[in-house]
């Protein structure tokens, strides 16, 4: 249990938005669709999308803050 700790307390937060862009993705693609080859498209489809969008908004911020 004490190696589980150490894990977490050395792993950097933003390794837990690619598993929950991922959940967040195919939850949602499931939602709207019923055949699982046009659900696992549309997953992937909008887990690209959510990672640029957040790169993007992290490349904002992180002008932003650069210029600060």
């Amino acid at each position: 249990m004490e190696s589980f700790g150490l894990l977490a307390a050395g792993t950097h937060a933003s390794w837990y938005l690619l598993p929950l862009a991922l959940t967040v993705s195919l939850v949602y693609s499931a939602t709207r669709f019923e055949h699982p080859p046009q659900i696992l498209r549309r997953s992937a489809r909008l887990f690209i999308t959510i990672l640029v969008s957040m790169a993007a908004l992290f490349a904002v911020l992180f002008l932003l803050s650069w210029n600060l």
